[in-house]
């Protein structure tokens, strides 16, 4: 560990880690540039560098754009990759409250907590940590995807069964396709390119950004802006006070990000998810969630950022991606030589622990860097709508093709747009479908990988037995239950309100 320190503190190693963090600042900013697809255009850049650099190159990129992908999620409200849609929930409204730069330091700042407290359980506890994920199965990542969904209960807005509905439609839209059971194709209407399913990114650009232009252009005779923005000396330094000042609410989304992080296939989505709805349920003040409340921001970017380097934990130490990003990093390490695994920890020790530490530096220098721009980036809200939308619609467009290179995907794109930006107008958030669709390819999988293996001992050994099983079954009725509670509280408030008003 010690070798690898200071290999990472070296001159050269440190410079290309930057760099990374600076294309991924520009990558995640884009919406549809993922870290994924930056990570993956940038492999071919790193075979001239030495592995280590190479390697370090890729980590910062990977790590900044965790946090850039915030930006346009908070500043226009167009989360460009999944794991931000649950940042736009309350960052948005802060950027519209005129508290556009608090949103982007709380990110940022947030961001760092999240990758140091990662990067610290790759460096410290990767093995121990190792033995918990390696008792995920189906079964086990079915009811971690159940238990996700109660989060709808948080983003219904007023009312519940619209939530419910709204993450039933965002389910039935990532049904669209192959089957995963039988190879049957599914509400694809003859239409030969809805085979390959619904683009992740094009449907969750259609669901937020297009609605939003749409919104804008609605609005061009109401208001010249998205929100006024004044700048704020200290700001960054009174931003992270407000943060700091949650210890446990930190300490909480950073252990949620880091364990969901070492899940071979769950991923930052989920963290962010799963971390925004459990601060929810532990806030003694839940009516600012959704409306501008900092710990809805700090909560899921906390947890973004902490499973982004705890999703590396697997490809060290078992040679099994737990993102994709990482699969990306693992290629290229094989592309070296380098078999990613136990047999790599025992022989290039130095390399996976410099790796890491790669990983802990690129959240500092994300804060740095991220915080300097802040006041810069802001000032996008100040383009006039009449500008702004069309540049977002441009931007939106070039995300949604570039996943695929698929026309057709910008075709889903505007379908889905205009059909959230009507249902909304009857009352619909558009995070319940988001949250659908992004549950969906995680949730059907595993359910059908589970009966398969219920065929041999029974659904009921399968699903019902086992401790993390009735930990999360028990976790979701609970979640469900709670949320029940606090609405029915809320209304007897209300009407006990207005009979004293009265």
């Amino acid at each position: 560990m010690i070798e690898g320190l200071m290999q990472a503190l070296s001159p050269g190693y440190f410079f290309y880690l930057t760099l990374g963090v600076l294309i991924g600042m520009f990558v995640g900013t884009l919406p549809g540039l993922t870290a994924t697809m930056g990570t993956a255009l940038l492999v071919p850049f790193t075979f001239a560098l030495p592995t280590g650099e190479g390697i370090a190159m890729l980590g910062g990129l990977y790590v900044c754009a965790m946090f850039s992908d915030s930006i346009p999620a908070c500043l226009v409200n167009t989360p460009g990759t999944p794991a931000a849609m649950a940042t736009a929930f309350d960052g948005h409204p802060m950027v519209q409250q005129g508290r556009g730069q608090e949103a982007i330091v709380a990110s940022c700042f947030s961001s760092t907590i999240g990758t140091v407290f990662g990067a610290g359980c790759y460096l410290v506890l990767a093995w121990p940590l190792i033995e918990i994920a390696l008792k995920f199965g189906p079964p086990e990542f079915f009811w971690l995807g159940i238990f996700a969904l109660t989060i709808i209960g948080s983003l219904a807005g007023d009312s519940i069964l619209k939530g419910l509905a709204g993450g039933a439609i965002g389910l039935l839209i990532s049904c669209v396709g192959i089957s995963h059971g039988n190879e049957l194709a599914r509400f694809t209407f003859g239409v030969p390119e809805l085979r390959g399913g619904v683009s992740l990114v094009a449907g969750l650009i259609g669901i937020f950004a297009i609605p939003q232009v749409l919104s804008m252009v609605t609005e061009l005779r109401k208001k010249e802006f998205i929100a006024e923005y004044k700048p704020k000396g200290g700001e960054t330094f009174k931003t992270i006070r407000k943060v700091v000042a949650h210890p446990l609410h930190l300490l909480r989304s950073s252990a949620i990000g880091s364990f969901i992080g070492i899940l071979p296939g769950a991923g930052s989505p989920i963290a962010a998810i799963v971390s925004y709805n459990e601060a929810v349920r532990w806030s003694k003040d839940k009516s600012q969630y959704g409306k501008g409340d900092l710990r809805g921001v700090t909560a899921s970017e906390i947890a973004n950022n902490a499973a982004a380097p705890a999703a590396m934990i697997p490809l060290v130490t078992l040679g099994v991606p737990g993102s994709s990003p990482a699969a990306v990093i693992a290629g290229a390490l094989m592309l070296r030589g380098l078999n990613p695994g136990p047999e790599l920890f025992q022989s290039d020790g130095a390399l996976v622990y410099s790796f890491g530490w790669a990983l802990l530096f690129a959240g500092i220098v994300t804060f740095i860097l991220g915080s300097l721009f802040a006041p810069l980036l802001v000032k996008i809200i100040r383009i006039p709508l009449r500008l702004l939308a069309p540049l977002i619609m441009l931007l939106a467009t070039i995300g949604a093709y570039a996943i695929r290179n698929n026309i057709f995907d910008v075709y889903i794109m505007l379908g889905l747009g205009v059909f959230v930006f009507i249902v909304r107008r009857f009352g619909f958030h558009p995070g319940p479908i988001g949250l659908g669709l992004i549950l969906g390819p995680i949730i059907e999988p595993s359910l059908i990988q589970a009966l398969y293996i219920s065929d041999a001992v029974g659904v009921g050994k399968v699903f019902f037995t086992g401790t993390i099983n009735i930990t999360l079954i028990t976790l979701s009725i609970l979640s469900v239950l709670f949320v029940i509670w606090t609405r029915r509280r809320d209304k007897k408030l209300q009407a006990d309100g207005g009979e004293r008003s009265n």
